[in-house]
């Protein structure tokens, strides 16, 4: 089983729902029940997120990319064999992390648009962070499976994004926020007519539920776990 580099941090809250999920779903995939209790090999690099935060917002792509892309080298030196990274809007520079990594890296976008594929979804709306939402990846990679995607007008935009910093990365739910959530996913989903929308924030499944909506959700967190097991422990 190869050893897994996850960058983690950006941002904590996710960080420890990857960290638990990857342990779980290794526990639920193992066939000898007498391995029960062990645990994948794993190595996390937690970075700050507010240098991540700064960086991001200041649109600094090449040192944004060099922070994972120094991440992804201390993890290859602590071990790790294949690397992702527990963050949606680090995708943003993906192709330039991927160009200078010194592991294989499993990218959260591509599985999802995957998934998406996979269940026959044909219009998506993107929820995310302003910075994703604004970012276009999803949308570009969607297209490349056939699959239409849009991203909320620039008030909902600054609504999500209000509501994902700073309260869900720090792992908190407030109910005037769920509910506000749901209020713009409601809408937005009726009036792009979508079959589908990406929780595109690892932090998003915290606030937004199966049963929350009567929709198809993809949850980027779920996906990316499920193939990071697969890369993990194929032969």
């Amino acid at each position: 089983m190869k050893k897994l580099g996850l960058v983690g941090g950006v941002g904590p809250a996710s960080t420890l729902a990857y960290y638990k999920s990857i342990n779980e779903g290794y526990q639920a995939r193992i066939d000898d029940r007498s391995e029960s209790g062990q645990n994948p090999p794993m190595v996390i690099d937690s970075l700050n997120l507010a240098v991540a935060y700064d960086l991001v917002s200041r649109q600094d792509w090449p040192a944004f990319s060099a922070l994972f892309i120094a991440s992804i080298a201390r993890l290859k030196a602590a071990g790790a064999e294949v690397a992702a990274i527990s963050a949606n809007t680090a995708h943003i520079v993906y192709d330039e992390i991927v160009a200078g990594a010194a592991l294989p890296l499993i990218g959260i976008v591509d599985e999802t648009c995957k998934r998406a594929k996979a269940l026959g979804c044909r219009r998506l709306m993107v929820f995310g962070t302003g910075f994703t939402m604004e970012s276009g990846m999803y949308e570009t990679q969607c297209a490349r499976y056939n699959i239409e995607a849009a991203v909320p007008g620039e008030a909902d935009r600054r609504a999500i994004h209000g509501i994902i910093f700073p309260n869900l990365e720090a792992g908190i739910v407030l109910p005037n926020d769920k509910a506000r959530m749901l209020e713009i996913a409601r809408r937005c989903l009726n009036e792009y007519q979508a079959d589908g929308l990406i929780l595109g924030c690892t932090e998003l499944p915290l606030i937004i539920k199966d049963g929350d909506l009567d929709t198809t959700l993809l949850d980027t967190t779920a996906i990316h776990i499920e193939a990071i097991l697969d890369a993990m422990m194929e032969a």
